[in-house]
């Protein structure tokens, strides 16, 4: 794939990686998201990025006494909340790669949280608590979801999970909803991941977002938190291809 060719934006799921490959390129990847400050460099403004969420959620759920995080990699997000929060809180980490767990609850356990339970499983199949979690993370995960039901039933879970007064925090490539703008904003990653690692490091990054990933607008998500019930939900922050964004969940009045 060259610079000046975007990702489809239709729907081939048949031709798009399995579950099954997905964690097998992350069981090999645990260095490289080791490292808090550059664990995603692929992302245009991820400390910024992880910054927001972190922050976001400590205003909007200050009482933060349970955290799931979604396909954690590493650690780094829950890290991060444990640092900008300076108290503890129980985790939950779920991610399909077991390395990737094993390296997470070691670092967030040193970083100080409480409980720490792990769950190997895609997060659509993963048994759960309902209404238990305070705050959910979900940094760089969902664009694997597939078709528009995926996306529902995966909003709708994230839901049922959290306790009211609760929120969810999200990082994510996404799409434009124009082609013409999708085009543009895809040249503009194009030129970041060319500045940043030469052009070689472009087209790999490119081609494994082709075979793996099928990400949306951040407006669709948004729509999608409200649908699902959320009463508010935030955009913090978007640049090029990546945005922040959060809902938060009424409480019981």
């Amino acid at each position: 794939m060259n610079k000046k060719s975007p990702p489809s934006t239709s729907e081939p799921w048949a031709t798009k990686s399995t579950i099954d490959e997905i964690r097998m390129r992350f069981d090999g990847d645990v260095q490289r998201f080791s490292v808090l400050e550059t664990g995603q460099s692929a992302t245009i403004d991820a400390p910024l990025a992880m910054e927001l969420i972190t922050q976001a959620a400590i205003a909007a759920t200050p009482n933060i006494r349970r955290v799931l995080d979604i396909g954690c990699g590493a650690g780094n997000n829950t890290i991060k909340l444990r640092q900008e929060y300076g108290r503890n809180f129980d985790v939950n980490l779920l991610d399909l790669s077991q390395p990737m767990l094993t390296r997470a609850e070691q670092r967030v356990r040193d970083a100080g949280a409480k409980e720490v339970r792990v769950f190997q499983s895609d997060f659509r199949d993963a048994d759960l608590p309902e209404h238990a979690y305070d705050v959910i993370l979900a940094a760089a995960v969902l664009h694997h979801l597939r078709g528009d039901a995926d996306w529902l039933a995966a909003f709708e879970k994230i839901y049922r999970l959290l306790a009211p007064g609760g929120s969810v925090w999200i990082t994510d490539l996404v799409i434009q909803e124009t082609a013409e703008v999708h085009a543009l904003m895809w040249r503009r990653y194009g030129q970041y991941l060319s500045e940043f690692g030469g052009e070689e490091y472009r087209d790999k990054v490119f081609a494994y977002i082709e075979k793996e990933d099928s990400p949306r607008p951040v407006t669709f998500q948004l729509d999608l938190l409200r649908q699902v019930g959320f009463s508010k939900v935030e955009l913090l922050h978007k640049n090029s291809c990546f945005a922040a964004f959060g809902g938060i969940k009424t409480a019981i009045q």
